[in-house]
C-alpha cells in the first residue's frame, strides 16, 4: 500500500468571479455596478488525508484583483449617470469545509473567512453640477483607502480541477468617512470558478 500525506503538501490555482456590487446608503441609494475580479489562492488541509481526496477542512488563503464601485443614476435627465470605478488588491484567509460522512467527502462544501482589501484605482465620472446638488447628502470628498470585512459562500466540486461558488461579501469598513448619514460599507454577491493547478493524489 502507499499513503500519502495530506500535511507534506498544499495545492494552489486560480480563481475568478463576476459579480454586481455597491456601496451602502450613499449615490442615490447605492444602485449597483458589474464587474470582475482574478487572482490566485493557495490550500492546505487541516484534518488527516490518509485515503485519496478525504480531507473535509482546509485553510485558503486568496489574493485577487476586485473592479467594484456602482453606478448612480440622480436626476439622470439632469445630471446623467454617475459612476464611481473602485479597483481594489484583496485578500481573504477561507476556512472550507466540506460535507462529509466518514472519509466519504461530498461535492459540497461552504467557506468562510476575513477580508482585507486595498484600493489601488478610482475613477470617477459625475456631472460638477451633481456633486454641488447631492454633497450634503453624499459627503463623500474623502475616500478610505483600506478596508475590511467579512468573505463567506458555497461551493460545488464540478471536477478534480475546477469548483464553481457563490459568493458574498460584506464591508464592515466605511469607504466614505465623513460621511455621517450612512455606513457606506462595500459589499458584493459573486458567481466564479477556482481551477487547481495542481491537483494530485492527496
Amino acid at each position: 500500500m502507499m499513503m500519502v500525506s495530506g500535511q507534506e503538501t498544499f495545492k494552489y490555482g486560480v480563481t475568478g468571479n463576476f459579480h454586481k456590487g455597491s456601496i451602502v446608503g450613499v449615490h442615490d441609494v447605492s444602485k449597483g455596478a458589474y464587474g470582475g475580479s482574478l487572482g490566485i489562492f493557495a490550500q492546505w488541509s487541516l484534518v488527516e488525508n490518509d485515503v485519496y481526496d478525504s480531507a473535509w477542512l482546509y485553510i485558503m488563503p486568496q489574493i485577487e484583483y476586485s473592479m467594484q464601485g456602482e453606478i448612480a443614476k440622480a436626476e439622470e435627465d439632469k445630471f446623467g449617470i454617475q459612476e464611481f470605478d473602485h479597483d481594489y488588491v484583496a485578500m481573504q484567509v477561507y476556512l472550507r469545509y466540506f460535507f462529509h460522512q466518514g472519509n466519504m467527502k461530498r461535492d459540497v462544501y461552504l467557506f468562510a473567512g476575513p477580508r482585507i482589501e486595498y484600493l489601488v484605482r478610482e475613477k470617477r465620472k459625475v456631472d460638477p453640477a451633481y456633486d454641488l446638488a447631492y454633497f450634503k447628502y453624499n459627503l463623500d470628498n474623502k475616500l478610505n483607502k483600506f478596508g475590511y470585512g467579512v468573505s463567506f459562500g458555497v461551493g460545488l466540486k464540478l471536477s478534480l480541477k475546477m469548483e464553481a461558488f457563490i459568493r458574498y461579501d460584506q464591508g464592515f469598513s466605511k469607504v466614505y468617512p465623513n460621511n455621517n448619514n450612512n455606513f457606506t460599507y462595500n459589499r458584493l454577491l459573486a458567481v466564479g470558478l477556482n481551477y487547481y493547478l495542481n491537483e494530485n493524489w492527496w
